[in-house]
């Protein structure tokens, strides 16, 4: 009765929950572990209701990821006003870097895409955006093969943060990500 009155009242609302549920799933087993009946479970809506608003499981698969894509192009755009509120200094970049990888949850739920994509090659470019991008954002501020080994070594400490109990830490990135945008320089 309450899921009824909740579905008239609010056909988004529930849309929502049930796709907030699917990336949080996929974030925690995969998305090839991903079933109608698991997202129902964990949105707390009939079974029904994932089948009434997604049609197909690669609908609502696709939808997650989707939306999986759309914070990773969130957390870009942290990183471009980082780096130009930085003018460029690599200490903008590792900061965000650090504050980043110490959210260990929002890590698992943004590498879902990376790992699902690894199997799934319709998912890759979606996941090679994030490289893509980043090495865009970088480029104003070093060379465009450097920009691109920089991203590179992100994509490289997010996997080590994910198979350790803590990231790198903030003057290790610092120092590694002035190397890298300034050799020569100093760190």
């Amino acid at each position: 009765m309450v899921e009824q009155k909740r579905a008239r009242r609010d056909p988004r609302g529930r849309r929502q929950a049930i796709i907030d549920a699917a990336v949080a799933l996929v974030s925690e087993n995969g998305v090839d572990e991903l079933t109608h009946r698991r997202v129902a479970a964990r949105a707390q809506v009939s079974l029904g209701a994932t089948t009434y608003y997604f049609s197909s499981l690669d609908e609502l698969k696709a939808e997650a990821l989707a939306r999986l894509a759309q914070r990773l192009d969130e957390s870009l755009d942290q990183i471009r006003d980082a780096l130009a509120a930085g003018d460029g200094d690599p200490a903008a970049l590792a900061t965000w870097l650090h504050d980043y990888l110490n959210d260990t949850a929002q890590v698992r739920i943004d590498s879902a895409l990376t790992f699902s994509a690894a199997n799934d090659a319709e998912l890759r470019p979606l996941a090679l955006s994030w490289t893509e991008r980043m090495a865009e954002i970088l480029a104003p501020y070093t060379d465009a093969e450097t920009a691109r080994t920089i991203a590179v070594f992100c994509d490289g400490t997010i996997v080590h943060a994910l198979l350790h109990d803590e990231p790198l830490d903030a003057e290790f990135l610092r120092r590694a990500i002035t190397a890298l945008m300034r050799p020569g320089g100093r760190a």
